[in-house]
């Protein structure tokens, strides 16, 4: 187990790798907490800059930078995994990186995340790694279509990503993910007839003690989230078995911090883990406003090592992305009653670009149908 480490006192600085939106929301609650934030990121004008104490511009490489860096907070934490990790031995001699950078290695690479997980006893669909060209084809036939062609590394929100459904598709396939280029290293997971998509966000601090938020169900479009559910429309044996399996992570890892784990949910009722993100996440959002304490803030009280929050939820949510262009209906968004928007401060508008999302709350037990669900929100379109 961790060692157990003293509270940071208030006007301590918490250093945030990496500068988005998750960023920007971990910055604020750090805030409400009495701490201050120093941004590290390697583009320039992050939206978490705009909320910062300070901010560093500097790339993930630059071990002069991190360790400078390190020498200005009194914890670091991260809000993207997909960052090198060649210069944080730079950066941990001058601060401690909270979760580890071990659990960061884990979760930037499908190929040992899928291992991890199976190695713990987290039940995941059928995968098998491909490491070159020549050996796809057996491998993928072992597999079994249809199947999910992955990069192994820096892939998210769809990228990296290609369905096959027969031989025929892997050719192209692997021409498209090799983008000219020598074939990254890859994994073909089976494709399993899952009837839903849900996560379970789960903190732990130094001591042991864990939190978990309810589990969600979510809904993406174009690989991107669309919408959160919370709580997710599942049994309460499947809820919990999502639960105990995000619980599993957590302790095998030994985690200071929060992490999400994404799951597909059978017919029958089981959960098959799909992915780990040891940060804040885009389907806890519904957690600022239905919950005492929020995923940010929950991510600062554990790196911080503060009494973990009551991740109790008080009212059912629902929770939509606002994706490129839809964030210029932002003005009509603010006059329609009942949602609580967020607009996350990004300059240039891009087609699957994150650019806000919105919130709307009910009653414990009174989540709307489907033709409720689908009303709940006013037309995006600009």
């Amino acid at each position: 187990m961790a060692e157990p480490f003293p509270p940071l006192p208030p006007g301590s600085t918490i250093g945030i790798l990496g500068g988005g939106q998750l960023g920007r929301m971990l910055a604020m609650a750090a805030a409400r907490l009495g701490y201050r934030t120093h941004v590290y990121s390697p583009e320039p004008d992050p939206p978490a800059g705009h909320v910062a104490t300070r901010t560093t511009i500097a790339g993930f490489d630059d071990a002069e930078a991190l360790a400078t860096f390190g020498r200005s907070i009194d914890v670091a934490t991260f809000e993207f995994e997909n960052v090198a990790l060649d210069g944080f031995a730079a950066l941990a001699a001058a601060a401690p990186i909270r979760p580890a950078p071990a659990v960061l290695a884990v979760a930037q690479d499908r190929a040992r995340e899928k291992s991890f997980l199976n190695r713990i006893g987290v039940a995941t669909a059928p995968w098998a790694p491909i490491a070159h060209r020549e050996e796809a084809e057996a491998t993928v036939a072992e597999v079994g279509f249809p199947c999910v062609l992955k990069t192994a590394r820096w892939g998210y929100d769809g990228k990296g990503q290609a369905v096959l459904h027969g031989p025929e598709d892997l050719a192209p396939a692997l021409d498209r993910l090799a983008a000219g280029r020598a074939l990254p290293p890859l994994i073909v997971e089976a494709f399993v007839p899952f009837v839903r998509e849900v996560s379970v966000l789960i903190a732990r601090d130094a001591r042991g003690n864990t939190a978990s938020f309810d589990v969600v169900e979510n809904r993406h479009k174009g690989g991107i989230l669309d919408l959160s559910i919370a709580p997710a429309r599942i049994a309460p044996e499947t809820a919990a078995a999502a639960r105990a399996a995000a619980l599993r992570v957590a302790e095998a890892f030994d985690l200071v911090g929060l992490l999400c784990l994404e799951l597909f949910v059978l017919a029958d009722g089981s959960v098959l883990a799909n992915e780990i993100a040891p940060r804040p996440h885009n389907s806890g959002h519904w957690t600022i406003e239905a919950c005492a304490v929020s995923q940010f803030e929950q991510q600062v009280r554990a790196i911080a090592g503060l009494p973990l929050g009551d991740p109790s939820r008080h009212s059912d949510a629902l929770m939509r992305n606002l994706i490129g262009e839809a964030i210029l209906a932002f003005p009509r968004l603010l006059a329609t009653p009942g949602l609580i928007p967020h607009h996350y401060g990004k300059g240039e508008v891009r087609a699957g670009r994150k650019m806000g999302h919105v919130t709307r709350l009910f009653p414990l037990g009174g989540l709307p149908d489907e033709a409720g669900i689908a009303a709940a929100f006013p037309d995006f379109a600009p």
